[in-house]
């Protein structure tokens, strides 16, 4: 087990955030209707299809990163100088089990700390233990639980968990 106050994962510390699974995504390219979308949802396995490029990789890149490379695959066999826009239509949630009175997924937004998330998940139960608080990250392949407290900041994807009070 680890203690994590307010540790913010890595490349999220200066706001550049990390696309991944779950994320719905917008993609324009002036003057070219039928590679602009709406809305795409990245996928499980990270990626989301895309003409001309098929399956494009996006977990792990930031919006400036995707853009980057969307403009790398589509030069020069498609378009000369695409101007492309890449923007998060939608973040991917966030999951509050345990002794909260609505365990589930919950919206994740830019800046949330945990206090906020429990609030989202109708507050602690009259059993919830305020210091046995912990999160496993999304993206750790160990599934470590990371003991935090109140003014952790959760990250999109986290599955925070509340414990039970001994009284």
């Amino acid at each position: 087990m680890l203690w994590a106050g307010a540790a913010l994962a890595a490349g999220e510390e200066n706001g550049a955030y990390r696309l991944g699974p779950g994320d719905v995504i917008q993609i324009s390219v002036y003057g070219e209707p039928d590679l602009s979308f709406e809305r795409i949802l990245i996928g499980e396995s990270g990626t989301f299809p895309y003409p001309f490029l098929g399956e494009v990789e996006a977990a792990g890149l930031t919006l400036a990163e995707l853009k980057e490379r969307l403009y790398r695959g589509l030069v020069p066999d498609y378009l000369i100088d695409p101007k492309i826009t890449v923007a998060i239509v939608e973040y991917r949630p966030f999951f509050v089990n345990g002794e909260v009175k609505n365990p589930g997924s919950h919206p994740w937004q830019p800046g949330l700390k945990l206090r906020q998330a429990i609030s989202l998940a109708g507050g602690f139960t009259e059993r919830a233990s305020r210091s046995k608080i912990y999160v496993v990250h999304a993206d750790d392949p160990d599934h470590r639980r990371i003991r935090v407290d109140l003014d952790y900041r959760v990250r999109p994807g986290d599955t925070i968990t509340v414990e039970q009070s001994l009284f």
